[in-house]
């Protein structure tokens, strides 16, 4: 139980050991004799290789093949992929396992190292070499003697010499037959039949324990060697391949006297031990055997049998007469340990005895320790070249170290005889792995001479060494050190081309080439410096010109001529010193500034620039003015020019002077420039309108014009000049339906649709006209009444018209209200029985309200459609209105408002809202309108005060209006309605309503009321929205 508990923790522990040392074992099986580039098997996938990708690589996976120098490989592997194939070099079994019947025995091993060293790992390869049937069982000789005697009785057998097959197994020897002669009439499996057709003989074949298969003649008659003393025949030996090879002997029986007693050995299985440096002649066994009979039958004969090994027969000889076996060649234990003897006794009878002796060669302690390098890293010239870069475990050389002695004799050991920065790490057993322990540096020991030392166990101990040559190769490691990390330098700008400006200088710790410096600006540095390469002499190629550039940084490198080279770089900063060789330059030869006319004195008229490409006092400027000083002052240092006079464009446009710029160099230079002060008008006069030349005309627009057809002009002028006299034109109202269009540059009334009945009468376009002054635009508005009609038979009529539409707000739509005389009459009694109708329901529904309510004072309230006083009354109203009595009474009240009027946004895009604040009067009597004095003061509407919307109502084709007493918000700035004289002014309220009557009995005539007013902009302006004309 100790014993196996000590040999399970030995395999333990060399577990262990290989796992640590990154070694594994393989076994691959290979059939002998195949062809070159056989694919055998992939390591990489076989090892269940996988490469960690946090694990970064030196270089590529690699597979290398280690084996001694000088030694042929039977197989090869793919460095890239780890794939084993056979080589030109056969696989032979019986050539490289000699000596080995046992099928499972013979191996064949490599060992591949996985590089780089950070996967690395040494597999061992055990290649189990399967036997193929390339070889034919072979007698011993072509012709095998047997002497049988005569009286042998039958089934009496007799050894044939076996044949030999180097093959194993199944391709080994596996059948012995008899062959019929040719002149033969009959053949039997196993016998032969003589000239007489009897069959005399026999073969059987007998299996050893150790698998040897031994024929054996049967004698099956009766001999008699006086009819036939010879009998020759042909015996066959054949294997179990496929297909099977065989080979023939003859086999020669001689037919003899007979000796009918045999040898007889006093032991037939004898075992010796004999130490493998017993000298030549050395006793190894004495054998004894007897015979019975007399004579010369007596006589024995001892001979080593032709089964023996040809290296038994070379070892030991055997006195023929004695039996004493002697060695007769030097033995060694490690060449054969165990020797098997047969030994065979004739009395010169046909069958002679036998005996096995069994020889065992013991060791002693004759073998040095061989060590055996294989190179991982190839040498050159018997030397390894190691890089100083090398990192720890850089692997070098698998040491595998043999002793052919047995036990303790055969145990080694393996170390290096002094310290270096190599180890030997064991991998296998007697194998080890050399590798780098440390940190190599060719500047501290240049090359290693290790010597490494293998050590028997044997008392004494043998001992063997081999030396090993490392190279280290000097590596570029040490990059070149500036003196200096930073250079600075100054020089004066205008240098001649070529100076020299200072001497870089590096220096490097490696050796050789790799100490060599070369000295190059980087890639920052300017085309106007030079380095030379070999002095590290840096020089400016160029003149240098500070104003151009004061400063230069650049990089210079010193690079090593090493494989890779190595490069530091410094930083130069060179600053360039200035002179004064530049004049004070002004942003512009020629100056121009406008100032507005109304500038003050000492106001800011502009500034002068000036600049001077030196530094420091070279490029302290200071201004002055030539010529003008009178009229403007200048600033020396800021250049801001002033005014001393006032501005008055009228009197002068523009002024002209020279500023003269000094700066302040030792020698001292200046420019002058031309500076033009221009006096810039200002927008203060608002457009006046030429065309329409009053408010109160009008243009006639036949029915049958077409659209697009010129209707009619306007035309303005502005005082001012330049963009303040730029003018626009546009409709800003009156033109809800879209029918007209203005030309915003010429003020050319186009129609824009075709004129329909709806369209007839009389159009008030409201026309704005605005500058494009700066900062703020100026407008003024006029008022253009277009007649669309066939014609105008009565003038004094749309005289009128237009008189009266001058009384509406502005901001409200009005028309023609007046009917064609050919629908008067029509128009006329239906109005008629309409306003009856309404006058007496409405009289019926006061009067019982106020009966009902007992109210003493009766309130009666009169409700017109439109009002005579702001729209022109049709023919029915005057009618309605002559059969109405009319009572004059105080007014109650009087309530005015400022209301604002909005045009509702009409479809063109062209018009705009209109603002303006009217005062508008209102009379709320019990039964009729009275006449009041308008010129009241105005005054707020109160929330509750009426809706005036109710007097604000046409059928005009002008858009509609709003009106609301809301809360006032500020106006526009500049909305102003152009003041024309009496005769050419928009009048939109009336002050006394005394004069109105209506006794014209013309249809186209209009009730006369005097009425007087005008635009007021004193507040906000708010709209109501208007209720839909009936």
């Amino acid at each position: 139980m100790d014993l196996l508990s000590g040999t399970y923790l030995l395999a333990v522990l060399l577990a262990c050991i290989v796992f640590q040392s990154g070694a594994q074992e393989k076994n691959y099986t290979v059939r002998e004799e195949l062809p070159e580039n056989v694919l055998i098997g992939n390591l990489l996938k076989d090892l269940n290789l996988t490469l960690d990708p946090d694990v970064p690589l030196s270089s590529p996976l690699q597979f290398k093949l280690v084996y001694k120098t000088g030694d042929v490989p039977l197989v090869r592997v793919e460095e890239n992929t780890g794939e084993i194939f056979t080589t030109a070099n056969r696989i032979d079994r019986e050539k490289l396992c000699s000596g080995i019947f046992s099928e499972n025995r013979c191996f064949y091993e490599v060992e591949v190292a996985v590089l780089p060293d950070e996967v690395f790992r040494l597999v061992k390869i055990r290649f189990l070499i399967e036997d193929i049937n390339d070889n034919a069982p072979l007698f011993p000789s072509t012709v095998i003697n047997i002497s049988i005697p005569e009286n042998t009785a039958i089934n009496s057998r007799y050894s044939v010499p076996s044949a030999i097959d180097p093959d194993i197994g199944v391709n080994g020897i596996q059948h012995y037959e008899l062959l019929k002669p040719k002149t033969a009439p009959k053949r039997t499996f196993g016998s032969i039949t003589n000239d007489q057709g009897q069959n005399v003989f026999g073969l059987d074949i007998i299996e050893t324990p150790e698998g040897d298969k031994w024929p054996q003649l049967i004698v099956q008659q009766i001999l008699d060697r006086e009819q036939k003393d010879t009998y020759v025949m042909k015996i066959k030996v054949e294997d179990g391949g496929s297909p099977p090879r065989s080979s023939t002997a003859i086999l020669q029986v001689t037919v003899t006297d007979v000796n009918d007693n045999r040898p007889v050995f006093k032991e037939n299985d004898i075992e010796v031990s004999i130490p493998e440096n017993a000298p030549v002649g050395t006793s190894v066994s004495q054998l004894h055997a007897t015979d019975a009979d007399l004579g010369s039958n007596a006589q024995i004969h001892f001979y080593f049998s032709n089964q023996i090994s040809s290296l038994a027969k070379r070892l030991f000889a055997i006195d023929n007469a004695t039996g004493l076996i002697t060695i007769r060649e030097p033995l060694d234990r490690e060449e054969s340990p165990v020797h098997k003897l047969t030994v065979l006794a004739s009395d010169g009878s046909s069958t002679p005895s036998r005996a096995t002796v069994t020889v065992n060669v013991t060791d002693i302690n004759d073998n040095v320790p061989s060590i055996d390098t294989r190179y991982i890293i190839n040498p050159v010239n018997g030397t390894v070249l190691l890089s100083e870069k090398a990192p720890l475990n850089t692997k070098i050389a698998l040491i595998t170290v043999m002793d052919k002695d047995a036990d303790l004799n055969g145990k080694v050991t393996c170390f290096t005889d002094h310290d270096v920065p190599f180890r030997l790490k064991p991998v296998f057993d007697n194998q080890f792995l050399l590798e780098t322990a440390t940190f190599l540096d060719y500047e501290a020991t240049r090359e290693y001479a290790i010597k490494i030392v293998a050590s028997d166990s044997g008392k004494p101990p043998l001992n063997q060494s081999a030396m090993l040559l490392i190279k280290i190769k000097d590596e570029n490691d040490n990059a070149p050190v500036f003196t200096q990390p930073i250079i600075g330098l100054s020089i004066p700008e205008n240098n001649a081309p070529g100076t020299q400006l200072t001497k870089i200088s590096a220096t490097d710790a490696d050796s050789g080439r790799n100490a060599e410096i070369s000295y190059i600006l980087g890639s920052d540095a300017p085309p106007i410096f030079n380095l030379d390469r070999r002095t590290g002499i840096l020089t400016a190629v160029r003149k240098l010109d500070r104003e151009k550039q004061d400063r230069y940084s650049f990089t210079v490198l010193a690079k090593d001529n090493g494989m890779p080279p190595l490069q530091t770089n410094a930083t130069v900063t060179v600053s360039v010193l200035d002179q004064n060789d530049n004049s004070p330059a002004f942003t512009h030869n020629e100056y121009n500034f406008y100032v507005p006319e109304n500038l003050p004195m000492y106001g800011t008229v502009g500034l002068i620039t000036v600049t001077d490409a030196d530094a420091g006092e070279n490029a302290a400027v200071t201004l002055s003015i030539l010529n003008g000083r009178d009229n403007f002052i200048i600033d020396p240092l800021t250049g801001v020019i002033r005014p001393n006079i006032t501005f008055d464009r009228e009197q002068q446009g523009s002024y002209t002077f020279q500023v003269k710029a000094v700066d302040g160099g030792r020698q001292q230079r200046s420019s002058t420039a031309k500076v033009t002060i221009n006096v810039v008008d200002v927008n203060d006069n608002r457009p006046v309108f030429v065309i329409p030349s009053s408010n109160y005309s009008y243009e006639l627009v036949p029915t049958s014009s077409s659209p697009g057809s010129v209707v009619t002009k306007v035309f303005a002028v502005d005082n001012d000049t330049g963009m303040n006299a730029e003018l626009r034109y546009s409709i800003i109202g009156g033109n809800s339906r879209g029918l007209f269009t203005i030309d915003q540059l010429t003020g050319n009334i186009t129609l824009k649709e075709k004129v329909i009945t709806s369209d007839h009468g009389l159009h008030r376009l409201v026309i704005k006209v605005n500058d494009l002054g700066q900062p703020e635009s100026l407008y003024t508005i006029a008022l253009v009444h277009l007649f669309v009609n066939e014609t105008v038979t009565n003038s004094s009529y749309v005289q009128e018209l237009v008189r009266r539409n001058m009384e509406t707000p502005v901001g409200q739509n009005i028309g023609d209200g007046e009917i064609t005389p050919q629908t008067n009459d029509y128009v006329k009694i239906i109005i008629a029985i309409i306003a009856g109708t309404m006058t007496v329901i409405l009289v019926i529904f006061v009067t019982a309200l106020v009966r009902c309510r007992q109210t003493p004072r009766h309130k009666v309230v009169q409700k017109n459609k439109q009002s005579g006083e702001w729209v022109s009354p049709n023919q029915e109203n005057r009618q309605i209105k002559k059969k109405k009595k009319k009572k004059k009474r105080s007014p109650k009240s009087l309530l005015l408002n400022f209301v604002t009027i909005e045009e509702s946004k009409p479809d063109d895009p062209g018009h705009e809202h209109i603002n303006g604040t009217l005062d508008i009067p209102v009379e709320l009597e019990e039964q009729t309108m009275g006449k009041y004095n308008w010129a009241t003061t105005p005054t707020t509407f109160k929330p509750d005060s009426p809706d005036l919307a109710k007097h604000y109502k046409s059928a005009s084709p002008q858009p509609t209006f709003q009106i609301k007493p809301e809360t006032p918000v500020p106006p526009k700035k500049h909305h102003v309605i152009q003041e024309l004289p009496l005769d050419n002014t928009f009048v939109v309220g009336c002050d006394s309503l005394s004069k109105c009557s209506s006794s014209s009995s013309d249809p186209y005539s209009v009730s006369e009321c005097s009425c007087q007013g005008g635009f007021k902009t004193p507040g906000p302006i708010h709209t109501r929205q208007a209720r839909e004309a009936i």
